[in-house]
């Protein structure tokens, strides 16, 4: 259960991270606001009485009240989003936590930055019926919107501190980039410091001959009873998975690749970083590897770190670099989410019924999250959290693995914010990795590096035969399943 009496800082066994001065303000309150409270709760010394939750949910009011915290029930809009903010933030500063969906995180940004309020999102979202109603697939790609909040930083440097994308991914997972290439020099003798610049990462990243990255989750929480037809399950939310499920598949594209997909479209304007292909992601299947399961299939889903990541550690010019690593989602969801994959796209209709799998209800399982970088000389790295929804459940209260993963990671961030408050607008590659996984890791169940000889020429099927590169071996030809 929340905390509720008294709030704030509250619990002297948790340690207060930061003081926030002002109003503090959380949009959406489902899976992920609803674990983040208790956690802004417990790690922030802040006035109780200018805590708000906007939702529309009638659901979620019943249960904010019961709990005693403030609530506006409505939906933030173009039209009325200045306004509700501009009351609550009224008089001074504040924090501004944006864990909604179909509201505009570049329009909230540009506005908290405008009035002195601190920020921090877990993607880069856009108003109501862009996902669906935006007709050119080129302009739905999270290519798009990331440049977007690009754009608007290189116009409007430094300023209030805006924090875009940082959740578990994208988010945590790149900052788990940087410790798995400093674990990686360390394990083939190399003697490296932490760079302190984009440029130094990305040299760093080149000269250990990293081709490339996944970013490869495997969700195993499971409940006792099965799925109900005419339901979409997840872990968190479903809406959010969807949404991005069907933008087209995007992926970070390296130097190295010896072949470029026939259904594949570069971008002319930009960091061209990336890549996107003529595909809903959540049926675009990859081969890719994690601890537990070992070989897997995963979803080519498009996420922003795919992009920021082969961005952050490009050497040399944009349109022709020396070096871009490879890197992109490999999405193994909950079982029951790849059954409700089959059936939405099989039917060609969102399910009537939406859950997210709580808790109290997950009898086994966790996630398994990290990222796997391949191509080195010791073959590929797996760098990642391994948290199951027990330690969950013991760590904090109202969320399971995937959330906790999540809302912890909204908390580093916040706490990196209130440290460097005129940093402008950034993305969590450009954050102290160290600072923020230091946060951050009590609630990561174990943290851990796995080395593995697999790359994906050992899972094609000779009765089969596919079109393959067999000189290299971590080619996305060869990740992509057919």
């Amino acid at each position: 259960m929340v905390q509720t009496a008294p709030r704030g800082r509250t619990t002297p066994s948790y340690p207060v991270h930061g003081r926030i001065d002002g109003a503090v303000v959380i949009i959406g309150f489902g899976s992920i606001g609803m674990g983040v409270l208790p956690l802004i709760e417990r790690h922030f010394d802040y006035d109780a009485s200018r805590l708000t939750v906007i939702d529309p949910d009638p659901d979620m009011a019943i249960w904010l009240k019961q709990h005693r915290i403030r609530h506006l029930s409505l939906g933030l809009t173009r039209d009325n989003y200045r306004e509700v903010l501009g009351d609550l933030f009224a008089g001074g500063p504040g924090f501004c936590v944006n864990v909604s969906v179909d509201v505009s995180s570049l329009d909230v940004m540009k506005f908290c930055r405008e009035i002195g309020v601190l920020y921090i999102d877990t993607v880069v979202e856009p108003w109501s019926g862009f996902y669906f109603e935006t007709e050119d697939n080129a302009a739905r790609t999270n290519y798009a919107l990331r440049q977007a909040v690009r754009d608007e930083a290189a116009r409007n440097p430094g300023g209030t501190t805006a924090v875009s994308c940082c959740g578990a991914n994208p988010g945590m997972v790149s900052w788990f980039v940087k410790d798995a290439l400093l674990r990686l020099a360390a394990d083939t003798g190399r003697a490296v410091t932490a760079p302190t610049t984009r440029e130094g990462w990305a040299r760093l990243m080149q000269s250990l001959g990293v081709k490339g990255l996944h970013i490869a989750e495997r969700d195993t929480q499971a409940r006792a009873r099965p799925k109900p037809r005419g339901t979409f399950v997840n872990t968190w939310s479903v809406e959010g998975f969807i949404a991005e499920g069907f933008q087209p598949a995007e992926l970070g594209w390296g130097t190295f690749e010896p072949w470029f997909p026939e259904n594949g479209h570069r971008f002319e304007t930009g960091c061209r970083s990336a890549i996107w292909l003529e595909r809903p992601g959540a049926i675009t299947r990859v081969h890719s590897w994690c601890p537990t399961p070992g070989p897997q299939f995963g979803f080519l889903v498009t996420h922003n770190e795919a992009i920021s990541i082969s961005d952050y550690y490009t050497v040399g010019d944009a349109a022709s670099p020396t070096f871009r690593p490879t890197c992109h989602y490999a999405y193994h969801p909950c079982d029951e989410a790849i059954l409700s994959l089959h059936e939405l796209f099989g039917g060609g209709r969102k399910q009537d019924r939406l859950e997210i799998l709580t808790a109290d209800e997950i009898t086994e399982g966790g996630d398994e999250l990290g990222v796997l970088l391949f191509g080195h000389e010791k073959n590929a790295l797996w760098y990642g959290s391994r948290l199951s929804n027990d330690e969950a459940r013991r760590l904090a209260p109202l969320q399971n693995a995937t959330g906790l993963q999540v809302s912890s990671a909204i908390i580093a961030g916040m706490v990196w914010a209130l440290e460097n408050p005129e940093a402008g607008i950034v993305e969590t590659d450009e954050m102290d990795h160290a600072r923020c996984l230091e946060i951050q890791r009590p609630y990561l169940g174990p943290v851990e590096a796995h080395y593995t000889d697999w790359t994906p020429l050992a899972t094609r099927w000779d009765l089969f035969p596919e079109e393959h590169d067999d000189k290299e071996p971590w080619a996305f030809l060869n990740v992509l399943a057919t």
